[in-house]
């Protein structure tokens, strides 16, 4: 199992709400995929209230992330792998 600690990545918000979240994907992202709770990326598993959504535009991912005890974070990460990845196995909305 991963850590996102190993990742870099960029926090966007923090203390969000799942809703919040996704209306920040909405405004932001132009690709926008529905996943499931404990859908894997970058070997760590997103948790949280589905529809869990993802944005994408090139390489670049963008999700909530929860960590337990800190609260929800959407976070912004470079990966063209698991954005492929994301493009095969997610609903893409």
């Amino acid at each position: 199992m991963g850590c996102i600690e190993s990742l870099k990545y960029e926090i966007l918000e923090r203390q969000v709400s799942f809703r919040e979240a996704a209306e920040y994907i909405r405004k932001h992202m132009p690709e926008r995929y529905v996943v499931p709770p404990g859908y894997r990326m970058f070997d760590i598993h997103i948790i949280g209230v589905p529809p869990i959504l993802i944005g994408v535009e090139g390489a670049t991912l963008v999700f909530p992330y929860t960590k337990p005890c800190h609260g929800t974070f959407l976070l912004k990460l470079e990966s063209t792998e698991e954005a492929d990845r994301l493009r095969k196995a997610g609903k893409r909305v």
